[in-house]
């Protein structure tokens, strides 16, 4: 579930990299293929990784570079401790605030370096920037005979690479690809998980963000409970061949003139595959975004361009300077027809993007959960000289009321979540809400 996640964001990454020949002073915005070969991760990697935040992250020319430092020098001393490497004369050195001569007294004091734990500095280093859309990533070549995974892409509290902190019991299964070891253990959308490998989902009424872990494993054990019986049983599933179509656009009419879209991602194209869906002009639109985890902004202008023309979508703010606005894609006919959009905590990004237009400009009615609050900015990809990248934002993203909604989220008009219930019955409360408003 989290691994299919994590691998998401190594493909962002693998399709952005930069060729192997460039240059090793400073890191490059990534334009091509992936190198076949990198050399190891040393300290120049870390001064790349170093330079590449404070040059090129939106508020990276204002930033604290000894706390930059501390977060890395941290990191990587805890890397050698759980190793039982750590070395005495390892202290991190007095540090002015001057990001070159800092470097230089940090960089004398690592010598040579030990590659896990520059590493581990690089990943802590970024991370301290507390920024959702900011990632540290290693591209992987795809594994030998296909991917393999347990199946299980989709649960309740399903947030990023960790679990959503606002979740609240119980913890169940949303989505199981078809053919997978999950499929054929008979788990299906809806089941309660119970225990992660003897770990409860939920302390109390807080989310258990240590269950992440167990599901990147090979094997996992769960205890489940399915809802529509009562019974708890206990499985042992083990990774197998997966095969996972790309996202793509589906549709059907609920009732005469009103048409059901299902948009899982705003990836290139999209915006014009929901159109194609609704060139019979109906007079209302369920657009489903729920799960949707963003994409690309280009999608969410020439989408929101079919139901309005001449608005103001969003901000794209630098550190300094005016905010750019984002505008509706003109160029696409209008529909004419009403707009309801279903969202929830898995609607992140660019599907914030979406649906903070659409609530600001008065375009439709949104129907479910507040969004997910992961929308700090698009980032850019910057190649290290190991092969890893280093995806950083330049700039932040605001509401068309120029209200942030990072960390925050967009509220819905009508509350209406789905429950473990809903979903093993084939209920859509989301969608019986939208009807009733039709």
């Amino acid at each position: 579930m989290i691994k299919s996640l994590c691998a998401a964001i190594l493909m962002v990454a693998c399709s952005m990299s930069a060729p192997a020949s460039a240059p090793a002073e400073r890191c490059t915005a990534v334009t091509g293929p992936p190198p076949e070969s990198a050399p190891p991760t040393s300290v120049n990697t870390l001064r790349q990784a170093y330079f590449c935040v404070l040059d090129n992250y939106y508020s990276g020319p204002a930033m604290d570079s000894k706390a930059l430092l501390k977060s890395a020098f941290a990191a990587y001393t805890q890397d050698l401790m759980r190793r039982g490497a750590d070395r005495p004369e390892l202290q991190l050195p007095e540090l002015t605030g001057n990001r070159d001569t800092d470097w230089a007294a940090f960089a004398k004091v690592l010598a040579a370096g030990d590659v896990p734990a520059l590493r581990a500095a690089i990943t802590a280093m970024v991370a301290g920037l507390h920024d959702n859309h900011a990632r540290a990533v290693r591209p992987t070549p795809p594994p030998e005979g296909g991917p393999t995974g347990t199946g299980i892409v989709g649960v309740s509290a399903q947030q990023g690479p960790q679990l959503d902190p606002a979740a609240k019991p119980p913890l169940f299964i949303t989505r199981v690809l078809p053919g997978s070891p999950a499929t054929k253990a008979d788990i299906r959308p809806g089941d309660i998980i119970v225990k992660v490998n003897g770990m409860p989902p939920f302390i109390g009424d807080t989310v258990n963000q240590s269950i992440v872990q167990a599901f990147t494993a090979g094997t996992v054990t769960l205890t489940l409970k399915r809802p529509t019986t009562g019974q708890t049983r206990t499985i042992k599933l083990r990774e197998g061949p997966i095969t996972q179509q790309p996202p793509a656009v589906t549709s059907k009419m609920l009732t005469d003139g009103v048409a059901y879209v299902q948009l899982p991602k705003f990836y290139e194209g999209a915006a014009d595959q929901v159109i194609a869906k609704l060139q019979g002009k109906p007079k209302a639109v369920v657009l489903d975004l729920r799960g949707n985890g963003g994409g690309s902004p280009r999608e969410v202008t020439r989408l929101l361009g079919a139901f309005a023309h001449g608005k103001v979508t969003s901000y794209f703010c630098p550190l300094k300077g005016d905010c750019v606005p984002n505008r509706t894609d003109d160029s696409v006919p209008l529909l004419g027809s009403r707009l309801v959009v279903l969202t929830d905590r898995g609607c992140a990004s660019a599907c914030e993007d979406f649906s903070a237009a659409v609530k600001d400009n008065g375009l439709g009615t949104l129907i479910g959960t507040r969004t997910a609050g992961a929308v700090s900015g698009p980032s850019e990809g910057y190649l290290l000289d190991d092969g890893s990248v280093l995806l950083l934002p330049k700039v932040r993203h605001l509401g068309p009321a120029r209200e942030i909604i990072d960390t925050i989220g967009v509220p819905v008009d009508h509350h209406a979540p789905m429950t473990a219930l809903d979903l093993a019955t084939g209920r859509d409360p989301g969608v019986a809400k939208a009807l009733t408003l039709l």
